[in-house]
């Protein structure tokens, strides 16, 4: 599971920009966020650079760490 669409939706961004700076397709993208598909580790670090966050902020919810 990813947070991809979270993370997104967080910045602003959408799935169309991500999949062009990506040069992926957005049916790529779009199961990426739908966790319908996972990224491959390359892909996922990938991602993180252009969305400049971190791997782990991909993953895991730190926001809910935070509140539990």
């Amino acid at each position: 599971m990813n947070r991809i669409k979270e993370v997104l939706k967080d910045k602003g961004i959408s799935q169309t920009w991500l999949a062009e700076k990506m040069e992926k397709s957005y049916p790529t993208i779009n199961e990426y966020a739908r966790n319908k598909r996972q990224p491959s580790l390359e892909d996922l670090y990938k991602i993180a650079d252009i969305l400049n966050v971190s791997v782990s902020d991909l993953l895991i919810d730190n926001k809910k760490e935070l509140n539990e």
